[in-house]
């Protein structure tokens, strides 16, 4: 039965990391063997689906991560992070720092991609609670529940999007009802949940390659323009290339090339380029200093790419086996209200695949017909997918790894702390979609 291996093969994940301290790169790989085995895949076809996971998620995760490593590095390294850190401190005062930086993962989410947005200000993160002395999670769980509610809930992410085009929904009000259900999940899943014993109990601390520990002196520190528009230029070329889609034609060639350098990794790679000259080279360091500052910190985030590489391979087992179709089936006929029904089978289906845009893909799938059913609202329907899809993200999910890793955590903390985030931001989002249901 497809149900039972999932759960077999996800409580043998959980021991071989967690009892037998295996590498989880190796325990993902053997737990994908066994699940597509175990599901009647063929042998051949298991190795293939195992390749293509881990192909299609380092395809694009592997440019991300290594430029987003090699732009965190910069800006830690010259003190722009401590200049951005040091202002955003002056401005919003130490007793209100946690506003700051969920209004800064606001601003950042909405264009980007999560993994983007993540690497981008996780430097910013950790500058921000060295300098204060604040706990590492006060500090990073608002900003990081800002970045996974716009990328579960809003447009122009990948699934709200493909979602709304879907089930005919209006984009704009899909949007405008997002940001009215995303504010109190945001707030409960990132200022009031990091204040928790729950989460001040836990000793989280930065990933070194990704923080200056260094107080550099004031007069030293690259200006806070520079500092900004650096850290900030992938946002701002994603943030233009979006806009851009909604005022110029598909048949205009001026859009062709701003989509080109809005893409997320020719972005990244401007603000390399960008960020070499401007925090490096203008401010007097030699070209090899900054490249071997570029190599430690590539270098610094391999287990990192392996491990995510390793939980895309289990959620493609996941879906070419058939267990996502098969769960969502069992559940279809239900009477349940069509809005519970889809957020539910979201869940489920994240919950055994790990990702949170092939859950929403899959579940819209599902619920399709739900949508046209007379009463139903459509852009409440996707909003409803959206925060199904960020529920109960463990260890098949590679933002999971992405969080533990970089905030240096055990599994079990990172279930107390990621996990608990993610389903707070689901269950959030669930309440303000039947609330708001109320009075459309």
């Amino acid at each position: 039965m497809p149900l039972v291996t999932v759960i077999l093969g996800i409580i043998l994940l959980f021991i071989l990391i967690a009892k037998f301290k295996l590498n989880a790169f190796i325990a993902f790989i053997i737990v994908a063997l066994f699940v597509g085995i175990a599901g009647g895949m063929d042998l051949n076809t298991v190795v293939d689906s195992i390749q293509k996971g881990i192909g299609n998620t380092l395809g694009f995760l592997v440019l991300i991560l290594g430029l987003g490593a090699m732009l965190g590095k910069l800006v830690a390294d010259s003190g722009a992070a401590q200049q951005i850190t040091s202002k955003l401190i002056e401005k919003f005062g130490k007793k209100n720092i946690q506003w700051a930086v969920v209004l800064t993962g606001f601003i950042v989410g909405i264009p980007m991609f999560y993994s983007v947005g993540f690497v981008i200000l996780i430097p910013l993160v950790f500058t921000v609670a060295v300098s204060t002395g604040m706990p590492l999670l006060y500090v990073g769980l608002p900003m990081l529940a800002s970045l996974s509610v716009t990328h579960g809930y809003l447009p122009p992410h990948p699934a709200p999007t493909v979602i709304a085009d879907q089930f005919n929904a209006d984009i704009g009000k899909t949007l405008l009802y997002g940001i009215i259900i995303a504010i109190p999940a945001i707030i409960a899943a990132g200022p009031l949940l990091a204040r928790t014993k729950l989460i001040t109990r836990i000793n989280a601390t930065p990933l070194k390659e990704f923080y200056n520990p260094t107080i550099i002196n004031e007069d030293k520190l690259p200006g806070m323009g520079v500092s900004i528009f650096t850290a900030l230029l992938p946002v701002i070329l994603i943030g233009v290339a979006t806009l851009a889609n909604h005022f110029l034609s598909e048949e205009n060639y001026l859009l062709t090339l701003i989509n080109f350098i809005g893409n997320p990794v020719i972005a990244m790679l401007i603000a390399v380029l960008t960020a070499i000259y401007t925090l490096g080279v203008a401010r007097g360091k030699k070209m090899t200093e900054v490249m071997n500052s570029l190599s430690a910190s590539v270098s610094s985030i391999t287990m990192v790419l392996l491990i995510i590489a390793g939980a895309g391979a289990l959620k493609q087992i996941m879906v070419d086996s058939g267990v996502s179709t098969y769960i969502a089936d069992l559940i279809k006929g239900s009477n349940l209200s069509p809005l519970f029904l889809a957020w539910f089978i979201a869940t489920i289906i994240r919950v055994c695949v790990g990702s949170a845009t092939v859950a929403g893909l899959t579940t819209a799938g599902i619920v399709g017909s739900l949508a046209q059913i007379d009463g139903v609202n459509a852009e409440l329907m996707v909003l409803a997918i959206g925060s199904g899809s960020l529920m109960l993200s463990h260890v098949n999910d590679s933002g999971f790894w992405l969080f533990k890793e970089y905030f240096n955590l055990s599994v079990k903390e990172t279930l107390k702390s990621w996990t608990v985030m993610e389903t707070t931001v689901g269950v959030m989002g669930l309440i303000g979609v039947l609330i708001l249901n109320f009075f459309l």
